[in-house]
């Protein structure tokens, strides 16, 4: 059967979406900013204590950081150029975190002048630049969690440490003049499994009590990251539904010394809000006897689908044909080999699919644009309308 729209998009959003979208050349993306406040909103109502910092690198569009600063949401910072545009917008530094952990000096020292004082580690050196490049700021030590083994976009292993390293880094940072602020981790993104933030609470409360037992210190701040999944083939629980057992899972550790509390969000309030329209460039098989056909689109890999990679990301495709259905292999336009999204998974598209066709790819609102690349193979970066 054809792909089931309304178990991924509100049928009137689409149609809507749909609408705008007849005359305009593909490749491109729309994002439909009511269902970006309605995310936002669920996010607020089901972790009214928490801190809301937005991982720009999500989605940098202008007209998303105007939303989220008119929302009083705070800002996910990973470079000095996506620091430039947020201060472009009369945002304040006190609502920035420099979330990467890997950053030269003279950057640090940079989002120093700009007025940031909170900045985010996992290294002896890092805490070291930040001591001499930004002293008497705030810092948060990432820690390594396991969660990364069931997300879709695992995360972990190139960030956080271990938790013995962790507790000396505060400890070192203590040394240094710099104000040792909490920890965090990231439990992957798109991570399906409740599990994965328990048992990352429960390093997180080692780690909080063996710093105020044995070093005199005590942290202040739990930055849980983001990790909260969209709405892909691959199903997951309603955010509802982990809010409640991530609020169960702080407070069986905390009680009511809970600690600030921050989230990054950036997939799961944008994701759901964006629909890349593409064309079907070329449909063939390849040989006579072939079970599948190759359908080839105008997005690829380098035009914002990069998660496809080792198919790890499952966007919802829709077609608005129905009969009967085929395997299919689909691929991007480019000239490289890698251009292929989907081989292994066989998505099922319907026989009378045909060249010029639009493929709708839902839930494609965050990390799409932000990979598009430029010109590669000649092709600009995808076009983007905000609805």
């Amino acid at each position: 059967m054809p792909l089931p729209l309304d178990e991924y998009m509100d049928p009137g959003t689409f149609e809507r979406i749909k609408a705008f979208s007849e005359n305009k050349e593909t490749p491109f993306l729309v994002v439909d900013m009511a269902t970006v406040d309605r995310k936002l909103k669920e996010l607020i109502d089901v972790f009214p204590y928490a801190s809301i910092y937005y991982a720009v690198k999500a989605n940098p569009a202008i007209e998303i950081l105007t939303r989220m600063r008119d929302k009083n949401v705070n800002f996910d910072i990973a470079s000095i150029y996506e620091l430039d545009r947020v201060l472009s917008l009369g945002i304040s530094p006190d609502r920035i975190s420099y979330g990467n952990t890997i950053k030269k000096s003279k950057d640090v020292r940079y989002f120093f002048d700009k007025g940031v004082r909170m900045y985010a580690t996992d290294s002896e050196a890092d805490v070291r630049n930040i001591a001499k490049a930004a002293p008497g700021s705030k810092v948060y030590v990432r820690i390594l969690t396991e969660g990364s083994l069931t997300a879709d976009w695992p995360l972990s292993r190139k960030f956080g440490c271990q938790l013995d390293m962790a507790m000396d880094l505060i400890i070192l940072a203590k040394d240094l003049g710099l104000v040792p602020f909490g920890i965090s981790f990231h439990v992957g993104s798109q991570q399906r499994e409740i599990g994965a933030w328990d048992a990352a609470i429960g390093k997180v409360k080692g780690i909080f009590d063996r710093l105020e037992q044995e070093d005199g210190i005590k942290l202040e701040m739990i930055n849980l990251g983001g990790g909260f999944p969209a709405n892909y083939l691959s199903k997951a629980n309603a955010l509802e539904t982990y809010a409640l057992e991530i609020n169960r899972f702080l407070a069986e550790s905390f009680g009511d010394d809970l600690p600030q509390i921050i989230l990054e969000p950036g997939r799961s309030l944008l994701a759901d809000a964006g629909v890349m329209v593409s064309e079907v460039v070329l449909i063939s098989r390849k040989s006579r006897t072939a079970l599948h056909r190759w359908v080839y689109t105008d997005v690829g890999k380098f035009s914002g689908l990069i998660e496809t990679m080792d198919e790890a990301i499952k966007y919802p495709i829709y077609t608005g044909r129905t009969g009967e259905l085929e395997d299919v292999v689909i691929a991007g336009p480019t000239c490289d080999s890698a251009d292929i999204l989907y081989e292994n998974f066989k998505y099922q598209l319907p026989l009378n699919l045909a060249i010029s066709d639009r493929l709708y790819f839902l839930s494609t609102g965050a990390y799409t644009s932000s990979y598009s690349s430029v010109e590669f193979n000649g092709f600009p970066p995808l076009a983007v309308y905000f609805i």
